[in-house]
């Protein structure tokens, strides 16, 4: 009897010794697995763009009250029920608008921190310059998504395949700006909103996937409490914003609050730029789940592009709708 109650008493003394251990565990976020938990849905959308405007040159951060107006201005000039179809904006030529206002989720606000751009790296929030190889391939691919040849030559967004913001890297856009995250003890997956695209990467050592991929193929590890994810092995055409398939991209995910995530990444391709470059931006918690975004590769929008692009042809006219020969822009 006395041996059982020593029992007793060891395993409840060993109880209350672990529960501290066990509250500070719940308290800073960590899986069963002893890791930081960045679960759940989260939101990118902010209105600071990934470049800094050239008006903004040597503005790294904005005051409140600068802040406050650029969000103004910003948010009146992306306004699709404020552009004329016959003058454009907001980076639309004329003619047709694509989404009436209501469509939209674009951020209405920039980073807390009110920088001018989301690229820090390097320090003038600007894409660095493009190689001789990377003016060459941009030029080509310019080319033949102007003579839409066919559904190979169309974007990746337009052919529902990839989208700037799915990543990697992730990058904030006018809409779908939402992301799931679960961790398991082997994998990490991350969903994005955006073309429902899942990455489902695994904690390992080395790349071991033999082939090339839309997403890059993509391997995970814990740097102290950040989640780093490696990618490589990009599919070789028409890449993400006109990369080589020699481009690698590092993306850094640690938790600055209950309800926010930092998300940097570092992106270098010698086959394209001239030197790497880095962006940090806030992933906030989603207060609503994400909903299926239904756009598949062969949807019927592709065949309205390549008619309207060749009715073009048949009557002599060039991208903006004039003729061929005109000097009008």
């Amino acid at each position: 009897m006395y041996r059982h109650f020593l029992s007793l008493r060891s395993l409840i003394v060993s109880v209350l010794a672990s529960l501290p251990a066990l509250a500070v565990a719940q308290q800073a976020g960590v899986t069963e697995h002893g890791h930081p938990d960045l679960q759940g849905t989260w939101t990118f959308k902010t209105i600071t763009p990934l470049q800094r405007p050239p008006e903004l040159a040597n503005k790294e951060t904005l005051t409140e009250a600068e802040a406050a107006e650029w969000e103004a201005y910003e948010n009146r000039r992306q306004n699709r029920d404020l552009i004329i179809d016959s003058v454009g904006g907001a980076g639309y030529p004329p003619g047709v608008i694509s989404y009436n206002e209501f469509w939209y989720e674009r951020g209405t606000e920039t980073v807390a921190d009110r920088r001018t751009s989301l690229i820090y790296d390097p320090p003038n929030g600007r894409l660095p310059e493009l190689t001789a190889m990377g003016r060459e391939r941009a030029a080509y691919t310019a080319k033949v998504r102007q003579e839409s040849a066919g559904p190979e030559a169309r974007t990746l967004n337009d052919r529902c395949i990839l989208n700037n913001r799915t990543g990697p890297p992730i990058i904030s856009g006018s809409y779908n700006n939402n992301l799931q995250l679960v961790q398991t003890k082997d994998y990490v997956m991350i969903v994005s909103e955006m073309i429902h695209h899942a990455r489902i990467i695994p904690f390992a050592d080395e790349h071991s996937a033999p082939f090339t991929q839309w997403a890059g193929n993509s391997i995970a590890r814990w740097d102290g409490d950040t989640l780093v994810i490696h990618s490589q092995g990009f599919y070789p055409d028409y890449g993400w914003r006109n990369t080589s398939p020699q481009m690698q991209v590092e993306e850094r995910i640690s938790r600055l609050d209950d309800n926010t995530l930092n998300y940097e990444f570092t992106v270098n391709d010698p086959n394209t730029w001239e030197s790497s470059w880095s962006a940090r931006m806030p992933l906030r918690r989603a207060e609503q789940p994400m909903y299926e975004y239904a756009c598949h590769e062969g949807n019927h929008g592709l065949m309205g592009i390549l008619a309207g692009w060749r009715r073009y042809d048949v009557l002599g006219l060039n991208e903006a709708g004039k003729p061929v020969d005109s000097d009008e822009e």
